[in-house]
């Protein structure tokens, strides 16, 4: 099995983790012809079938928690989308620099925590029931530090085992995605875990051209790699492109510089547009699973003089006014 049993043969996918928390701000959404839409109804319209969502693990999370995210996962189902569900096991963000054990983990013996990271994965899958399900995220160096660092006597690898192990006898046709950031170095990474027996059916990578280089060839050639040489679907599980080199709060943006820029793609409307585009050409040409774009909503939400903002609002898939972008229409 490689993937759900549905009449989807390609994946166009949409990061919406920020939305609920968006909604408690007045802010609204429109299109070129200033209608107001729910966000929702904008990718539904736009193309795109798949919302992924990151849940953490801390249970005082209002945001990104247990009863936010199996309210809003149904709600995603219900316009008709399938659902990623990225499990960060970490109370927090998780990523190659960051992977923090949840805190009411840190204390359990190697044992009790194999099997506190089993019932966990194996209640969340059954309740939110998924069509796909990430085991960590951007894992490049281990998960839930520093007891699943990668250099920890194989405690990494026992630990997407048990997650693996718990997704699957959650819902049996449900897609196994694990994920590294960036290409370099993601093809042995991912034919390691193979290798150590790991169940699992995605192998998906971040592209950022800004942190992972500009080359969409690399990027083609290691989906191929990914799907020839490992057997396993490939996926795009994070890209982003900026509309433009601007900022709409007082929050420092992660991309604001030309030399971060990727040539023939400029910080316009139209060159995000262009960068989705040619993902999208990419991802189908290389008959990957598809891709899904990361932080589209992440908007200047919290107003234009936040100091704890968005650092994306300029890679966002909404301009500054709330305005969907030409980007919206790549995803079709």
């Amino acid at each position: 099995m490689s993937e759900p049993k549905d009449d989807i043969q390609f994946y166009k996918g949409f990061d919406a983790s920020f939305l609920p928390e968006i909604r408690e701000y007045p802010i609204s959404f429109q299109d070129k012809n200033g209608q107001e839409k729910d966000m929702l109804s904008f990718l539904k319209e736009s193309g795109v079938n798949l919302i992924r969502l990151r849940l953490w693990t801390g249970e005082t999370n209002k945001h990104c928690g247990e009863e936010e995210v199996i309210a809003f996962a149904a709600e995603c189902k219900a316009f008709g989308f399938k659902v990623l569900l990225d499990l960060h096991y970490s109370d927090t963000w998780a990523d190659p620099g960051n992977q923090e054990i949840p805190g009411r983990w840190k204390t359990l013996s190697d044992a009790v925590l194999l099997d506190s990271v089993y019932q966990y994965t194996y209640r969340v899958t059954s309740i939110i029931k998924p069509e796909f399900i990430q085991i960590g995220n951007e894992i490049n160096y281990g998960l839930m530090w520093p007891v699943g660092k990668y250099n920890n006597g194989g405690m990494m690898n026992k630990l997407l085992k048990k997650g693996c192990e718990a997704a699957r006898n959650a819902k049996k046709d449900i897609g196994i995605v694990l994920h590294y950031a960036g290409m370099n170095g993601c093809i042995s990474f991912f034919k390691q875990r193979i290798d150590a027996g790991i169940d699992f059916d995605i192998a998906a990578f971040s592209y950022y051209p800004y942190w992972h280089g500009t080359s969409l060839a690399t990027v083609e050639a290691t989906l191929g790699a990914i799907q020839l040489d490992l057997g396993k679907k490939a996926f795009v599980a994070e890209l982003a492109y900026p509309f433009t080199l601007g900022w709409n709060d007082y929050t420092n943006n992660v991309i604001g510089l030309d030399s971060q820029l990727s040539p023939g793609f400029p910080a316009t409307q139209e060159g995000q547009n262009k960068f989705i585009k040619e993902i999208n050409i990419v991802c189908q040409r290389s008959k990957a699973l598809g891709f899904c774009y990361w932080g589209g909503e992440w908007v200047a939400f919290k107003g234009d003089k936040a100091t704890d903002g968005s650092t994306w609002e300029n890679q966002a898939l909404f301009g500054f006014d709330n305005t969907a972008n030409q980007g919206l229409g790549a995803f079709k």
